[in-house]
């Protein structure tokens, strides 16, 4: 195959990726590529899109596909994630990922992060509101912290908690009460991720009100 029909073929696994992230509520980069490359024919990983060529085209895909839905969806989201942040105010919720940053499709998940003296306090507290749960694990890139993964990056390890709402899936992750001070890392490219307390997303949501 041509370097060009190699670059292309890359360029419509990024397409097709992007279109489940944005469409299907997929989440996971590494896995939306994979699947993408399995439907294209692209099994070389060395034809695979990297996040960041991944991240545009789902930018471009909302904007030209989803431009009438996606931004009251967003808004809604934005919404569902400021209720359940001020409902776990005691945790020090931290908004971040494609709700925060605006690329958040369709069916997209909500990541918020809770930082708490113990995984139980958060378990009782949602035991004790009778609200169903999940919980898995979730593996960060973060900065100078935490275990160096075989590639060299320093990876930690937290407890998640999964809801289920109306809106769509609200992830949980629990770290530690000091780690508010550890960036952790954007899967596009490796940046630091933002994150937006309780105060910031509700600015978030009036400014875009007033647009």
């Amino acid at each position: 195959m041509s370097k060009e029909n190699l670059q292309h073929l890359r360029q419509l696994v990024a397409q097709q990726a992007a279109r489940m992230m944005a469409e299907d509520g997929i989440s996971d980069f590494a896995y939306a590529k994979k699947k993408a490359g399995r439907q294209l024919g692209a099994i070389d990983n060395s034809v695979l899109p990297s996040n960041a060529e991944i991240e545009h085209e789902l930018k471009l895909y909302s904007s030209l596909f989803l431009s009438d839905e996606q931004p009251e969806n967003l808004r809604e989201l934005r919404k569902n994630a400021l209720f359940t942040m001020q409902l776990l105010d005691r945790f020090n919720p931290h908004l971040t990922g494609s709700v925060l940053d605006g690329t958040a499709g369709l069916l997209s998940e909500t990541h918020i992060h809770l930082f708490a003296d113990s995984i139980k306090d958060v378990e009782m507290f949602l035991l004790n509101q009778k609200i169903p749960f999940d919980v898995n694990e979730k593996s960060y890139r973060v900065l100078n912290d935490g275990k160096r993964d075989k590639k060299g990056d320093f990876r930690k390890t937290v407890p998640v908690f999964t809801l289920e709402t109306v809106a769509g899936l609200i992830k949980l992750s629990v770290f530690e009460v000091d780690d508010i001070r550890v960036a952790t890392k954007r899967s596009a490219d490796g940046s630091n991720a933002e994150r937006l307390n309780t105060e910031g997303v509700k600015s978030l949501l009036a400014e875009a009100k007033s647009v």
